[in-house]
Order: C-alpha cells, then sequence, then structure tokens
C-alpha cells in the first residue's frame, strides 16, 4: 500500500500520545506546540477508525486496514535489572533481628520458592552489606593480631601474649547478650564498639599479666604471682571500668535522629565491659598460668637443645 512504517507509527503516536509540531516566541518567552488527541478519544477504541495515514502516493488510507488492535492486559510499567523484567521487594528486619539475619531469611524464602528459571539480585544498602560481610571479619582479626604483635614485641614472647587475647571472648559474650536483651541489632554500631572493647578488654587484662610477670621476677611462683596481680590489679581494673560504663549510661537515654546508634554503641560497649570484668578476672589469671608454664617447658626444652648442640 506504499505506507511508510515510521509515517505510520507517527500518525498513531501523535493521535494517542503527543508530538511537537512547532513553537513560537511571545512575551519574551519560547513556548512548544504540542499536538495530540483529546482525553475522551483517546480511551474510546473506536476512535481508532478516525486515525488516517498518507502513502507515499499522497493517498490517505484509515489505520484499521493497516493496524489490528487487541486488548490485552499487562502492567503499566515494566521494571528491569540487568535486562531482565524484575519486581522490587522492600523488606525491614523484625525487632531483634539485624539485617544480615533478614537477608539470610530471604534467601532460604527465594531458594525453596522461586520457581525454575527465576533468581534474585541484591541492590541498593543491602548489596553493600553483602558486599563488605567479609571485611568485617576481616577488620576485628586486624586488630586482634595487632593486638598480638604489640603483646609479642612488649612481652618478648609468642605465647604468652595469647593470655590476653584468649580473655577477650568473655567480654564479647557479654555483648551479644546484652544486645539481645536490649532488643537492638547486631548493626554497625555495635561492631565498633565491639573494636573499641577489643582495646579497653586487652587493657585490663595486661595489667594482670604484666604485673604477674613482675611477682614472677621477683621469685614467686606462677600460680602465687597470678593470685597476686589479680588481687592487686582488681581495685584499678573495676574503677576504670566502672568509669567507662557510667560514662556509657548518658548515650542510652539520648533522643533524636542518632538516639538508635547512641543505643546501639553504649548497650553493646557497657555489656561488654561488665561482662570483660565480671569473668576476666577469674579468666585472665587462669590462662596466664597455662600460658606462662607453656612459655617455660618451650624456653626449658630449647635451653637442653642448644647445650646437647
Amino acid at each position: 500500500l506504499g505506507v511508510n512504517v515510521k509515517e505510520m507509527m507517527n500518525a498513531v503516536k501523535s493521535f494517542y500520545g503527543r508530538v511537537q509540531v512547532s513553537d513560537f516566541s511571545r512575551f519574551g518567552r519560547q513556548y512548544r506546540v504540542y499536538m495530540q488527541a483529546d482525553a475522551e478519544f483517546k480511551n474510546d477504541a473506536e476512535s481508532f477508525n478516525s486515525i488516517f495515514i498518507r502513502n507515499n502516493k499522497g493517498e490517505m488510507l484509515p489505520a484499521n486496514t493497516l493496524i489490528s488492535l487487541k486488548k490485552v492486559r499487562g502492567p503499566e510499567i515494566v521494571n528491569r535489572y540487568n535486562l531482565y523484567n524484575s519486581i522490587s521487594i522492600n523488606a525491614a528486619p523484625a525487632e531483634g533481628y539485624s539485617t544480615g539475619d533478614a537477608m539470610d531469611a530471604a534467601e532460604k524464602v527465594a531458594a525453596e520458592y522461586l520457581p525454575d528459571g527465576y533468581s534474585f539480585e541484591w541492590t541498593g544498602i543491602s548489596l553493600e552489606e553483602k558486599k563488605s560481610g567479609s571485611q568485617t571479619i576481616l577488620v576485628f582479626g586486624l586488630s586482634l593480631l595487632f593486638v598480638y604483635f604489640l603483646l609479642s614485641a612488649q612481652y618478648e614472647s609468642y605465647i604468652i601474649p595469647l593470655s590476653v587475647i584468649m580473655s577477650l571472648p568473655t567480654g564479647l559474650l557479654g555483648v551479644f547478650i546484652a544486645v539481645k536483651l536490649a532488643g537492638l541489632q547486631n548493626n554497625i554500631y555495635v561492631q565498633v564498639g565491639i573494636i573499641m572493647l577489643v582495646g579497653l578488654l586487652a587493657k585490663n587484662a595486661i595489667l594482670i599479666v604484666e604485673f604477674a610477670m613482675q611477682q614472677k621476677a621477683k621469685g614467686l611462683t606462677t600460680v602465687q604471682a597470678a593470685i597476686k596481680a589479680s588481687a592487686l590489679r582488681l581495685r584499678p581494673i573495676v574503677m576504670t571500668s566502672l568509669a567507662f560504663v557510667f560514662g556509657l549510661i548518658p548515650l542510652m537515654w539520648t533522643v533524636g535522629p542518632s538516639a538508635k546508634a547512641n543505643l546501639s554503641i553504649s548497650v553493646g560497649a557497657a555489656g561488654g565491659m561488665l561482662a570483660g570484668v565480671g569473668l576476666g578476672i577469674f579468666f585472665i589469671p587462669v590462662l596466664y598460668v597455662i600460658f606462662q608454664n607453656l612459655h617455660d617447658l618451650l624456653a626449658k626444652r630449647f635451653a637442653m637443645d642448644e647445650e646437647e648442640a
């Protein structure tokens, strides 16, 4: 029939959509002129018969001789992600659960109920959290490694610093118990508090271990040195730890946009400090005795090997 497809689509578009056909200047401003059909004709399927399209001979042909209408149902907007049709699902974790727990639950549900050919992807903040999940473990590991090497240089031993490092889980246990009882999530603020506690709890353990080593150098046995160090260092450890906890109490009662962050870091740090002091005062001397005896045993063995050599 000599009708250009592009011309045909432009004619339909100008009727049901709108097309800029001209512009003009008035009162010092530029105005655009659009051509389109009235709303009442756009909603009437019979109005399609009123559209005529010019062919290459200049003849006007009715659109219904070139195009057939078929009524179908579908979404008004089709979202795509990585070129695939997609839908977005927004969710929030229930009280007492972290975003990581919610993401793990969503992955289990998707793996169980999504049919073949369907998959899911994380976007936005959830995607960044998924990517940085392993980095959190790396940061904690590096902080512990830094403390370990620092103590190794101070004590001139690779074994005795383990008595300090192995005492830290008592404080971490208190963090998670306090966060759970308060109905909070294990968020980034709690994790910042954990990193802070690594240094503070290590400081308490260092006070006991350092003094015990001094007492052992004066001639006391390992057990006697550990008991005396715990008794003499109990008061300064309790005083400094309680001062730290009392300093966190105002953060627990703050209001405003940062209240949740302040509550998370204060509750986690306070719970970890109380547990670390309450349990550490008993565990640290035991750990010191174990690793000090191991250090002495290995030192004797190396000395015997050198004498034999």
